[in-house]
Formats: structure tokens, C-alpha cells, sequence
């Protein structure tokens, strides 16, 4: 069994580039199975590393991350020829650095982000199944998982505040 996707428009893409290095999630993205879960994964070093800075500091970094996403996608699809292919995660990763602003410490915290993000980054619910399909490009790639990480932000402050 292959872990990796042996897709042709994945041959149009080189690690050593920084820009698709990023997109294809540190090559987390390059999964045959699940790449945004992959992806996904690939994030939470990164917000393990940002976890403990002050919230100004991490909302910062996160917000970079999403304008960097707008033209790291666009530039990775473009070069594949395809639009939104499964192998660009970047947008996993900004959207669970969105889903973990402020959350708890704690590794079960950690966890129940991430099913909330990957619960509604799959679902996607009006109106991101809606932004998913009309708007294109970078910033196309990035909207909807902006969304799921701010509506699984939603969830896991609400969780966080009822249960603490």
C-alpha cells in the first residue's frame, strides 16, 4: 500500500519550493488517504509552538497565516492547474491555529479542537459548502476552512465555558 498520492499534477509541485513546501503542509498534504486530516495534523506542532505565546502574539501569527494562505493556495494551484487540490492543506492549518485561539490548555482540548474543525471542515454547513463552490482562487481556498475553524472556535469556547 502507498501512504503517498502518486497524482500527476502533483509532479508540477517541488518541496524544496518554499510556497508549495508550505501549501502541501510541510508534505503532510501529499497523503493518499485523508490530506486534510493529514494536514490538519501537520498543524498542531505549529500551535504547540505558538500555544504559549500572549493572545496578541498568536492572533497575529494566525492572521498571517490566513493572508499568507490567500497567495501560498492560489500560487500551489495554480502551478498544479488544478483548482483546490486535496494535496493543499494550508488551509487545514490556518484553520486550526483559528480553532485553538484562546482555547484551554490541555491536550484534551487540543483534541476536541481538532475533531470540531475536521467535523466542520468535512460537513461544511451554509454557508461554507455555499463559499466552497461559488469563490475561487486563494482566497477561495482558504474561506471555507476559515469558517470551520471560526465555527469549531464557536464550539469549542461555548464547551470550554460550560464544562470550566
Amino acid at each position: 500500500m502507498n501512504i503517498f498520492s502518486k497524482d500527476a499534477a502533483l509532479t508540477r509541485l517541488s518541496l524544496t519550493n518554499p510556497v508549495h513546501f508550505l501549501a502541501l503542509g510541510f508534505g503532510s498534504g501529499l497523503a493518499a488517504k485523508a490530506p486534510g486530516t493529514f494536514g490538519t495534523l501537520a498543524a498542531i506542532p505549529l500551535y504547540l509552538i505558538m500555544a504559549p505565546l500572549s493572545l496578541p502574539w498568536y492572533l497575529a501569527l494566525t492572521l498571517l497565516s490566513v493572508i499568507a494562505g490567500f497567495y501560498i493556495c492560489d500560487k500551489a494551484a495554480k502551478d498544479m492547474g488544478v483548482h483546490d487540490h486535496g494535496a493543499i492543506v494550508w488551509d487545514e492549518i490556518a484553520g486550526l491555529l483559528i480553532t485553538m485561539i484562546a482555547a484551554p490548555a490541555g491536550w484534551i482540548w487540543l483534541l476536541v479542537g481538532f475533531a470540531l474543525f475536521r467535523f466542520f471542515d468535512i460537513i461544511k454547513p451554509w454557508p461554507i459548502r455555499w463559499l466552497d463552490a461559488k469563490v475561487k482562487g486563494g482566497f477561495g481556498i482558504m474561506i471555507d476552512d476559515v469558517l470551520a475553524g471560526i465555527f469549531a472556535l464557536g464550539c469549542l469556547q461555548g464547551l470550554a465555558y460550560y464544562l470550566g
